[in-house]
């Protein structure tokens, strides 16, 4: 009679926004990875005007290889980081908090370095160096996952696609306002202004895109700062050690209550008046130097901790998914790329139009300007956005985390199929952007999908939670590796396409390489 009775009981509640514990803490990792996609985003949309500064007669064709080097060479420098950067995070003297501050204050550093620079070669350098020492994605990744119990992880896991958008945004836009002052706001920067003498600003004369690349430093330092002073460490090896940020922040928050306290003549409630610790609040999330004292561990307990040994890392499933994991950066790397390319790309001569044969030998691009280019890249922003919040929760609440990445890699190769068939509509102006808004949709939505999917499912392949951070370093260095592969495939496809008169020689390519990254996943499982 027992046994029959044991499941009945009242059924627990779905899990939503507002149930999640530990907010504070999410909040804070989520900054973490926002500063930096801000920086890279921001560096994105001036680097082309900073390097023609340094060699202002060098031709349009040298300045975007030389943006493609930089932009390059911040990922490659991950590659071979992002695995150690992962044991260094598992090992019990630096854990997730440590590594996180070594990216941030190591990325700002470099921010000012490449403030000041004056040639490529300088920027170069120093854009490899930020690269080498950024672990923010394993990071940002391992104390997400630590921070709350797995059964919020298929909410708590969009929030990094989310940061990604939300920096993507904004980092155009702050670094646009910040660009080179002088010329931008003279009656304040220039010659004889508010802020210049007979000559201007000088600094800001001589290093037009200084500001930004400063304002993208403070922001690293600013979150650093945050990161001390509020996350609490989730490495179970140094959950009880000292926290001097943690020490501070408490020591701050405590005098500024004592004095609201004096001034309004509050009474503080003794701990016996407190509320129970089934609180959900932050501060009782066990970490180093929480509010409430953790009892003292005995002596030896500590020296028990010890990084596992990597080859315990490479299991069966932990290679399929990394096998996906390649795959989807390769072909998203490659998409982007192809994206602005084609957009950009001069639309099809009379000449080209008269040599169309469908279905497939047709060429040209969409030929748009600027601001329609700024349009369309908003819109991934804002579907991303929209499907995160909304659709994906349901989704895998209703299927399943495994199946719902493998379905949204099914979706992949429809877009990049579909995409190349926009030139054929330049002259109906609301059936191209309809199919546009079409594609981007697609694409945007399968990305939502499968990006914090694939997160999840190579987060639950670790062996043990001692290898956590290796499992998420070993997952950037692919990532790392397979992003900077991509787009460079896909440039040289998309070329190869122009001169054969076939427009969509690179995209159905992509196409079918998106299709192959859907069958490791078939075999992969989802771990515990």
């Amino acid at each position: 009679m027992a046994q029959d009775g044991e499941g009945i009981g009242p059924k627990p509640a779905p899990i939503s926004w507002t149930s999640i514990p530990h907010k504070f803490q999410l909040f804070i990792v989520c900054s973490v990875r926002t500063v930096d996609f801000f920086q890279q985003a921001a560096l994105q949309a001036f680097m082309f005007y900073q390097l023609k500064s340094f060699s202002p007669d060098a031709d349009d064709s040298r300045i975007s290889f030389e943006a493609g080097v930089l932009q390059g060479v911040f990922t490659a420098a991950q590659i071979f980081t992002g695995i150690l950067w992962g044991r260094v995070m598992d090992s019990p003297r630096f854990g997730r908090k440590g590594v996180i501050l070594i990216s941030l204050i190591g990325q700002a550093l470099s921010c000012v370095a490449v403030a000041f620079s004056g040639s490529f070669i300088t920027a170069v350098i120093w854009r490899l160096l930020g690269g080498a020492v950024n672990a923010t994605v394993p990071g940002a990744r391992t104390a997400l996952s630590e921070s709350t119990e797995k059964k919020y992880h298929s909410r708590t896991f969009l929030l990094l696609p989310l940061s990604w958008n939300i920096a993507n945004i904004l980092g155009p836009l702050f670094s646009g306002l910040l660009s080179d002052p002088v010329g931008s706001y003279p009656g304040r920067f220039g010659p004889n202004s508010t802020f210049g003498g007979s000559q201007g600003v000088v600094w800001m004369t001589n290093f037009p895109y200084a500001v930004p690349n400063l304002f993208c430093a403070f922001a690293l330092l600013a979150d650093a700062l945050l990161v001390w002073l509020g996350l609490r460490e989730t490495l179970e090896a140094r959950k009880h050690t000292r926290d001097r940020g943690i020490e501070l922040a408490e020591h701050i928050s405590y005098n500024i209550r004592k004095l609201i306290f004096a001034r309004f003549d509050y009474r503080q409630i003794s701990p016996d008046e407190q509320s129970g610790p089934d609180t959900t609040s932050d501060e009782n999330m066990e970490s180093g130097t929480p509010l409430t004292p953790i009892a003292p561990k005995a002596p030896e307990e500590p020296t028990t901790y010890s990084a596992a040994p990597f080859y315990k890392a490479i299991t069966r499933n932990v290679l399929l998914l990394l096998m996906t994991v390649a795959i989807l950066d390769f072909q998203m790397g490659g998409f982007t790329t192809l994206w602005t390319t084609f957009l950009s790309t001069a639309r099809r001569s009379e000449e080209q139009s008269q040599a169309v044969a469908l279905p497939f030998h047709f060429t040209g691009g969409l030929g748009f300007s600027l601001p329609k280019i700024g349009i369309s890249m908003s819109l991934l922003g804002l579907a991303g956005i929209a499907v995160q919040l909304a659709l994906y929760p349901r989704v895998n609440a209703r299927f399943g985390l495994l199946k719902s990445t493998s379905w949204a890699l099914l979706v992949f190769p429809i877009p990049y199929a579909l995409a190349p068939y926009l030139s054929l509509l330049v002259s109906v102006p609301f059936l191209l952007w309809f199919l546009l808004f079409v594609v981007a949709v697609l694409q945007i939505a399968a990305r939502t999908f499968a990006v914090p999917g694939i997160v999840l499912l190579t987060n639950n392949a670790s062996p043990s939670p001692a290898m956590l951070g290796t499992i998420h370093g070993m997952g950037a260095a692919t990532s790392s590796a397979f992003r900077t592969i991509g787009p460079v495939v896909a440039g040289r496809l998309f070329g190869q396409g122009l001169e054969r008169g076939v427009v969509g020689w690179a995209w159905w390519w992509l196409s079918l390489v998106s299709l192959f990254g859907v069958v490791p996943s078939l075999w992969a499982k989802d771990g515990k």
